[in-house]
């Protein structure tokens, strides 16, 4: 398992620490033992997870835990309505004693970058992130700044339907491999919560369990888990089923089922296993594949769980 397992960088995955950081994720995050699951599958697999609910359920709660017990370096960016993209990205200044400008590099250089309500902003702000998630680099007074080694997304969005929010336009939804929701507790877990003190502090003694060196390894070990023939045919058969579905306006990309198969290999590493089962695919294809479908007749969790249903396994 281990050498299945093994990066191309030569150190080999570490299970009980990723149980490790799986469990200490869930004692801050109570009641979503899946959300907390399918985020560290997202950071994994090298993607963007956006996290879509109502305010108060633990949405940055899951951001600043990761960013703790992953080792990161972390910036949190508040998006608002007035809010440019040099306050993302940076801004140049002149320096009149040497006779040019500097580049001040803004929050977007880090490896955890946490886009707090990024739908509070205008579009042209949310676009000035499009290529540093494409791309992990920036380019600003023409010249192009790479970004740290991992850099990762997460970006948050109260509903759509509140007021003085604007929608993320496709191109944008497209670069976020997850969309995830947390929900609210059961009573049991809402309980243990109330009970337990304020989450900010318990924050404070989370430790970190590896560093950005191991996380990089883990991310190249993901490609070395085996996705069989079969398998390939069961992803193309679920991107085939959603373009002939009068369910949706538009299919999934290629690019969705590359999305798809990655996610699922970093679901079976995190299961402990060293091959994608279709378990693996059922359990990540609607944190993958809802914000990149616009149903037309039904609820999207709904549909694609008919999805998952009607598609044979071969």
């Amino acid at each position: 398992m281990q050498d299945a397992l093994a990066s191309t960088r030569g150190a080999p995955v570490d299970h009980t620490m990723l149980g490790q950081v799986l469990d200490d994720a869930g004692r801050l995050l109570v009641g979503n033992p899946q959300a907390v699951r399918l985020a560290l599958t997202c950071v994994l697999a090298g993607g963007h997870l956006l996290i879509e609910d109502v305010p108060g359920v633990g949405k940055t709660t899951l951001a600043h835990v990761l960013a703790r017990l992953l080792g990161l370096d972390f910036q949190r960016i508040q998006f608002t309505a007035d809010m440019l993209p040099a306050d993302i990205l940076g801004v140049s200044i002149y320096d009149r004693e040497e006779g040019r400008f500097h580049f001040h590099p803004g929050p977007v250089f880090a490896q955890l970058i946490l886009a707090d309500e990024i739908n509070r902003a205008t579009p042209k702000t949310q676009s000035a992130l499009l290529e540093a998630m494409e791309e992990r680099q920036v380019t600003a007074d023409g010249e192009t700044r790479e970004l740290p080694e991992p850099f990762f997304v997460i970006a948050t969005q109260n509903p759509r339907h509140q007021i003085g929010t604007f929608g993320l336009p496709e191109s944008q939804l497209d670069r976020f491999l997850m969309r995830i929701s947390i929900g609210y507790p059961d009573a049991a877990a809402e309980r243990h919560l109330l009970a337990g003190g304020d989450r900010r502090t318990l924050l404070k003694q989370v430790v970190p369990r590896i560093d950005s060196t191991t996380l990089c390894d883990w991310q190249a070990a993901v490609d070395h888990v085996h996705v069989a023939p079969a398998l390939l045919d069961y992803v193309q058969a679920l991107l085939h089923a959603t373009r002939n579905s009068p369910h949706w306006e538009i299919g999934l990309s290629p690019r969705a089922g590359l999305a798809l198969l990655r996610a699922a290999r970093a679901w079976a590493m995190i299961e402990g296993r060293a091959q994608v089962v279709p378990e693996d695919i059922q359990a990540v294809l609607p944190a993958v594949a809802g914000h990149r479908l616009n149903t037309l007749d039904s609820d999207d969790g709904d549909t694609l769980r008919t999805l998952i249903e009607t598609v044979g396994i071969p």
